[in-house]
């Protein structure tokens, strides 16, 4: 058995700011970060846009408050303002800190921070590096993790978190290269595993966002908030739904059908491009639905629709945005200087997640809290992103919540004493767990089960929703998780067995699933990212508020938890 103070699961931007900050306000506790990948390859790195902070670089007239309330109308009101105006004061001085680090973020003329549009901000307060952000701060906190003592186990996947009676005591993890189990011991668990793309059949999600940490804390007891608001972005390239940044938008880039028509003067004509991104992914489905749609060779009536950049001329696209000038024409052998990009909306971000307060500590309800269990980043929900997130604040939560959370691990650590447990009986359980899976003579491939699954899921709770078809979905998963019983592997081996991964990251997606389904369908409202066919209104006196959804075997039981309002009154959401 290993012991470590603190054990953070994730090696993306939310865990790696959280341990660099334990590490520098008390160095001498033990932080260790344990990943499925190499910490650099965690789905963080893929982050394009930008960062947002009002540091009134280009725009001078914008403030934190105005940040606040772009963030609390993108969310259609369900985000706790008390979470949003934390995120929002402290974002200037986490980038300052960010570029102190080593970060290489892009210059004004002048020598100062640039700041670009993105969608449903008001201002100019995007702050980027290019159009690989992600990649930039990653890399940066990645060598301050090692120059501060962290521990790195990467390639170990977390198959169960140790909570008994409300108290997280450790974690079991499987080392990936040998087979090898091993039992952590810790004062302090913090979950920072990411998102759950890989639920639905398109995504730009790459194929490690499975929602491990999601289906682990939901399976020890912990509910899931707000699961039913899945963010499809609006511009995935299509087909292989790779993303294609709100950076291209935000330096000028069009939408247009098979018309030629920047359809968006229809939907958002203040906003037009630069809508928020539930907004923009309904106009570009109706479109499509519409007939106005195109197929990538040019002909009416496609399945996508265009983003157009030619205008932006070859100098722009290639020193603004590079990286999405040469996915489309590595994947898709698109030339963005000379032709547009096909592309559709495509599952991107998860607004719900596992509850948190403000300091990070996770929720076992409404008013109770759990005890030496943390978690930040997309995985959590503390809610700043409500029903709908803006583009730019999803690098700031992770790294603001990271470094909050951070915080607060170092103070709360020094109470904590490891606690006792069945080490033995928890290894059992995972050997059992892994020869069963192992062993299995059924009929059913993995990969072909995860991809009906998937379509289910991108079928019946995708951009637009019914209680009918979202109900056919949960009797489909029903069906899923019976055939689960009758999968088999290929590979019986130990070392590097893929295929046994991606089995136990199966059962992570379908529990995550079917939470998102039972969540939605008991949404009967129209709010941010959650669009009801049948119930096309939002409805304030019965849904402004969060939902709580507890997972077990039997089903999914559904509560709701109060909105924090404290600084902007709901009203009606236009652009």
């Amino acid at each position: 058995m290993l012991q470590h103070d603190v054990i953070i699961i994730g090696g993306g931007l939310a865990g790696c700011r959280a341990a660099l900050e334990i590490k520098r306000l008390t160095p001498t506790v033990d932080v260790a970060v344990v990943a499925k990948t190499h910490p650099i390859r965690s789905h963080s790195v893929a982050a394009q846009g930008g960062i947002a902070a009002s540091l009134k670089n280009v725009d001078p007239n914008d403030s934190w408050e105005a940040h606040a309330f772009d963030t609390v109308k993108g969310s259609d009101y369900l985000a706790d303002q008390d979470a949003v105006a934390l995120l929002t004061q402290e974002a200037p001085n986490e980038i300052i800190d960010l570029e102190h680090l080593g970060v290489l973020f892009s210059r004004l003329d002048d020598g100062r921070i640039a700041q670009r549009a993105f969608g449903g901000h008001t201002h100019n307060r995007t702050c980027y590096a290019a159009d690989k952000t992600g990649h930039a701060i990653l890399h940066e906190l990645v060598n301050n993790l090692r120059r501060n003592g962290v521990t790195i186990y990467d390639e170990w996947y977390v198959m169960q978190l140790i909570l008994e009676d409300g108290d997280a005591k450790g974690i079991v993890m499987y080392h990936i290269a040998d087979g090898y189990l091993e039992i952590v011991q810790t004062k302090v668990v913090m979950f920072a595993t990411g998102g759950y793309g890989r639920v639905f059949n398109t995504t730009s999600n790459d194929y490690a966002s499975t929602g491990d940490g999601l289906a682990m804390s939901a399976i020890a007891g912990i509910p899931l908030e707000d699961m039913e608001f899945v963010q499809f972005h609006p511009t995935g390239l299509y087909p292989v739904g790779v993303l294609i940044s709100e950076a291209v938008r935000g330096e000028g880039a069009y939408l247009i059908n098979s018309q030629g028509r920047r359809f968006m003067e229809d939907y958002a004509p203040s906003r037009m491009e630069l809508a928020p991104r539930d907004i923009t992914s309904r106009a570009i489905t109706r479109e499509i639905r519409a007939g106005r749609g195109v197929y990538p060779d040019g002909r009416p009536g496609g399945p996508c629709v265009y983003l157009d950049l030619r205008h932006m001329g070859k100098d722009m696209i290639l020193s603004r945005v590079p990286f999405c000038w040469e996915e489309a024409n590595r994947l898709v052998g698109v030339d963005a200087i000379y032709e547009p990009m096909p592309v559709r909306p495509t599952a991107h971000y998860c607004m719900g997640g596992i509850p948190v307060n403000t300091e990070g500590r996770v929720r076992l309800s409404g008013t109770q809290l759990a005890e030496g269990f943390f978690a930040a980043g997309e995985c959590a929900c503390v809610s700043v992103h409500g029903a709908n997130r803006l583009g730019s604040n999803s690098l700031l939560e992770c790294v603001v919540y990271g470094r909050i959370t951070g915080r607060n691990i170092a103070e709360y650590v020094q109470g904590r004493k490891f606690s006792d447990f069945d080490v033995q009986g928890y290894l059992n359980a995972a050997k059992s767990r892994i020869e069963t899976l192992l062993s299995k003579k059924g009929t059913v491939r993995i990969g072909a089960l995860r991809q009906e699954f998937q379509d289910c899921m991108s079928d019946h709770c995708g951009v637009f929703r019914t209680q009918e078809g979202m109900q056919e979905g949960l009797n489909k998963i029903e069906a899923f998780k019976q055939q689960y019983e009758e999968v088999y592997l290929d590979d019986q081996d130990t070392c590097w067995n893929t295929e046994l991964i991606e089995a136990m990251e199966l059962q992570s997606i379908m529990a995550v699933g079917e939470i998102i389904l039972t969540s939605a369908l008991n949404r009967r409202e129209s709010r941010g990212a959650h669009s009801r066919e049948d119930y096309t209104q939002r409805d304030d006196p019965n849904f402004l508020k969060h939902t709580l959804a507890y997972y077990s075997p039997a089903g999914i039981d559904v509560q709701y938890m109060p909105v924090v309002i404290n600084m902007f009154e709901p009203k009606e959401r236009k652009y």
